[in-house]
C-alpha cells in the first residue's frame, strides 16, 4: 500500500480514448495521442491526453502544452510502429502544478529492445527536458516513466507535445502494440502423491518464555500421523495436527527430527529450532494478505474464510501460515486511549483464537501517523497501547505502514525522522510477552535496506506497491539489484504482495493482468530475491495454474534456504538477465529472465557462477533433471519470462 492512497487509486487504472486534440499535427506527423491511450497503463490514476491526470492543462517549465500525455509514474505505453517512423520527440518532466518533495521520476524511451533515451532522474521543479529519439528501423516503440525507486507520490507527469515523425504519410500509422499469442509456461501439476512429504522452511525461532506456534508443513493421503524427535523443553507436538506450541524454557539451538506417518508411507526431516533474542522470521515470512483481494471490504468472516481456504487449498501445507488483516479494521479509540476494532471485526481475540487453532499465525495492521492509509485510526501516540493490545488479542505480525505520518513530519525526509517512528514501535513490541514479527512498510524511503534491522524489522518495504502490471513488476523486481547485501536470516526485503490468481482490491474481482509468464517470472524473481510470499488473491477462487505457482515446493525451498543469502545479478545485457543465490546445500538457484519484447536465448556460465567442471541442472518450475552440462546451459525465454534452475551437486 502507498502512502496517501486511496482505495480507488489503487487499482492498476487503463484509460479512455482521446477526446479530442487542439490542432492537426505537421504534415508527415501525427501525435502520439492519436493512437488513443486505451493500451496505456500506469500505476495509479487515469492518463489523460493533452490535459494532467488532475484534468488540468499540461504546463513544463512554465509552458502549456495542447498536446501530450498526461500520466503518472510507473507508466507504460508501447507501440507498434508499423515500420513507418523516422523520429520520436517530446518534452518531458513533472507538472508544474506540483509543488510537494516526493515526486522522482525518469523517462525512459526503448526502441524494440534498446533504450535510446533517459531523462535522468527529475524531481518536482526541475527544468524539462526535450528528448528526440530515431527510429529508423525500429519495429515498437516503448515510453516508460519509471518512479525514481520510491513511490508514485507526486509523480504527475507528462509527455508534453509527444510526436512521431513518419516515414511516409499516407502510409500506415502506428498503432497500440498488442503481443503475439504466447505458448503456456510448462509447469509441474500440484502434487497429489499419497506419500508423505515435509516441505517448507527448515528453521524457525522465538524468544524463550513467549508462546511458541509452529505448523508442520507436510502433505499426504490423510489421516497423517506426527511426531518429533529433541524439542527443546516447553514445547510439545500435536500427533493429528503436526502443531508445535508451548514455550520454549531456555535460549538455546534443537535440531528436532520431524516424522509424518500416513496410509501412502513414512517421511523425515529436520526442524531447527532457535530460542533468544532476534530469532524470529529466520526465513521470509509466508502467507495471505487481504489487501490485493478485499481492499477495504475485509471483513471478520472473509479473514476466516481465508484462514479456512490456506488449508482447504492445501497451500498451508506446503509452509504457508500467516492470516494478515490489512488496513480498515481499526475503529475509534475507548475512553482509556485503547484502540478498538470496528463493527467489521466483532471479537479479534476470539478470529486470533480460531487462526491459531489451525496452526497458523494472525497479522494485524497499522500505520506511525494518526491515520492509516485508508483514513482509519493509526498508532500516531499510542504505541505502547497499540502494541500491549495486539498482544493480549493474540497477534503474531504487524505491518507499519508509513501513510500518514508523513503529515507530521512536513517534508522532513531526515535519516532521523526516518527511523524515528519506527524505533517508538520496536520498543513498544520489545515490552509485550509476545513475538510479533514487525513489518515496516515504508517503500525505501532513504535506502531503509540498510536500517531496517537497525530499528527492529524482520522485513521492510524496499519499494512502492506492487500491482498487475508488468512495467510495474518489472520495476520494482529488478532494482532490486545490490540490496541483496542487506538481506540475511530475520532481515528481508518486502517486495510487496504477490499479484497472482483472482485479485480485486474490493468486491469486483479479476484474474491477474499478468501473463502467466509474467507470473512465472514474478514468482522466480521473488524467490530468488528471499522475498516474503504473501498470497494477495481470493483462495476460494484458486485454478490450476495459480496453484502450480504458489505450492512449488522447489521453488518454494529457494525462498526459505536456511543460509538466507538472497540473489543479485550476475549478468546483464539489454532487457535479458541472469541472476542467482547460494543454496546451504551447495548448490546455486539461478533465474534467466526475459525483460523483452520478444523470446530470447539466455546463456549461463558456470563460470559466472563461481562453479567449475561439469553440473546437473535441474528445472524447478518443471521439477525435472537437465542432465550434467559441461560448461553452460542455454535456454530460449519466452518474452516477460523466466527459466529458473538449480545447479550444482548438493553437498
Amino acid at each position: 500500500m502507498g502512502t496517501l492512497r486511496s482505495f480507488g487509486a489503487a487499482l492498476l487504472c487503463l484509460c479512455l480514448p482521446a477526446a479530442g486534440h487542439a490542432a492537426a499535427a505537421p504534415a508527415g506527423t501525427m501525435w502520439v495521442e492519436e493512437i488513443g491511450l486505451e493500451r496505456l497503463s500506469q500505476r495509479r490514476g487515469t492518463p489523460r491526453v493533452a490535459r494532467t491526470i488532475r484534468d488540468q492543462p499540461i504546463r513544463l517549465g512554465g509552458v502549456e502544452y495542447p498536446h501530450g500525455i498526461g500520466t503518472r509514474s510507473i507508466s507504460e505505453f508501447v507501440i507498434d510502429l508499423k515500420g513507418n517512423a523516422t523520429r520520436f520527440t517530446s518534452t518531458v518532466g513533472i507538472d508544474d502544478a506540483i509543488k510537494g518533495n516526493l515526486g522522482s521520476v525518469v523517462f525512459e524511451v526503448w526502441a524494440d529492445d534498446t533504450r535510446v533515451a533517459s531523462s535522468g532522474l527529475m524531481r518536482p521543479g526541475d527544468a524539462p527536458k526535450s528528448l528526440s529519439v530515431d527510429l529508423k528501423g525500429a519495429r515498437v516503440l516503448t515510453l516508460l516513466v519509471d518512479d525514481g525507486g520510491d513511490t508514485s507520490n507526486d509523480d504527475e507527469v507528462a509527455w508534453g507535445g509527444a510526436m512521431i515523425e513518419l516515414l511516409q504519410a499516407d502510409g500506415e500509422r502506428p498503432t497500440a502494440y498488442v503481443p503475439p499469442a504466447e505458448e503456456l509456461p510448462r509447469l509441474a501439476a500440484p502434487t497429489t502423491s499419497p506419500r508423505p512429504a515435509i516441505h517448507g522452511a527448515r528453521v524457525t525461532g522465538a524468544t524463550p518464555g513467549r508462546p511458541f506456534l509452529f505448523r508442520v508443513p507436510a502433505t499426504g493421503a490423510a489421516p497423517l500421523q506426527f511426531s518429533a524427535e529433541g524439542l527443546p523443553a516447553g514445547l510439545v507436538i500435536d500427533a493429528s495436527t503436526g502443531v508445535i506450541s508451548g514455550k520454549i524454557e531456555k535460549a538455546g539451538e534443537s535440531v528436532v527430527k520431524l516424522n509424518v506417518r500416513g496410509p501412502g508411507g513414512a517421511a523425515r526431516s529436520e526442524l531447527r529450532i532457535v530460542a533468544g533474542k532476534n530469532a524470529l522470521a529466520l526465513t521470509p515470512p509466508m502467507g495471505w494478505n487481504s489487501w490485493n483481494v478485499w481492499g477495504p471490504a475485509v471483513d471478520q468472516e472473509k479473514v476466516l474464510q481465508a484462514a479456512e481456504w490456506l488449508d482447504r487449498s492445501g497451500l498451508a501445507a506446503h509452509g504457508f501460515q500467516y492470516i494478515v488483516i490489512d488496513d480498515t479494521w481499526s475503529g475509534k479509540r475507548g475512553p482509556d486511549g485503547r484502540i478498538l476494532p470496528n463493527e467489521k471485526f466483532p471479537d479479534m481475540r476470539a478470529l486470533a483464537d480460531a487462526v491459531h487453532a489451525r496452526g497458523l499465525k494472525l497479522g494485524i495492521y497499522s500505520s506511525p501517523g494518526p491515520k492509516t492509509c485508508e483514513e482509519f485510526e493509526g498508532s500516531w501516540q499510542h504505541e505502547a497501547q497499540d502494541a500491549a493490545t495486539y498482544a493480549a488479542w493474540g497477534v503474531d505480525f504487524l505491518k507499519y505502514d508509513w501513510c500518514s505520518y508523513e503529515e507530521t513530519i512536513r517534508g522532513d525526509h531526515s535519516l532521523v525522522e526516518l527511523k524515528k517512528p519506527y524505533i517508538v514501535m520496536r520498543d513498544a513490541l520489545a515490552r509485550v510477552d509476545r513475538d510479533i514479527v514487525y513489518a515496516l512498510c515504508q517503500y525505501g524511503y532513504g535506502d531503509v535496506w540498510k536500517w531496517g534491522a537497525e530499528v527492529g524489522g524482520q522485513l521492510w518495504r524496499s519499494s512502492g506497491d506492487l500491482l498487475d502490471q508488468w512495467a510495474n513488476l518489472e520495476s520494482v523486481g529488478f532494482r532490486q539489484a545490490g540490496r541483496e547485501r542487506w538481506t540475511r536470516p530475520g532481515e528481508w526485503n518486502d517486495t510487496d504482495m504477490l499479484v497472482v490468481g483472482t485479485l480485486g482490491w474490493g468486491p469486483n474481482l479479476r484474474p491477474s493482468r499478468l501473463t502467466p509468464n509474467e507470473q512465472v517470472l514474478h514468482l522466480s524473481l521473488w524467490a530468488l530475491q528471499a522475498a516474503p510470499l504473501f498470497i494477495g488473491a481470493d483462495l476460494s477462487k484458486l485454478d490450476t495454474f495459480t496453484l502450480s505457482l504458489l505450492s512449488n515446493d522447489e521453488v518454494i525451498a529457494v525462498d526459505q534456504d536456511p543460509l538466507g543469502h538472497a540473489a543479485g545479478r550476475v549478468w546483464a545485457d539489454a532487457r535479458r538477465e541472469i541472476w542467482a543465490r547460494p543454496l546451504a546445500d551447495g548448490t546455486m538457484a539461478v533465474g534467466l529472465f526475459n525483460r523483452g519484447l520478444h523470446p530470447a536465448e539466455v546463456t549461463v556460465q558456470w563460470t559466472q557462477l563461481g562453479l567449475k567442471g561439469g553440473q546437473p541442472v535441474r528445472d524447478l518450475w518443471q521439477r525435472r533433471d537437465l542432465g550434467v552440462l559441461p560448461d553452460e546451459f542455454t535456454a530460449t525465454v519466452p518474452r516477460h519470462g523466466a527459466v529458473f534452475l538449480k545447479v550444482g551437486k548438493p553437498k
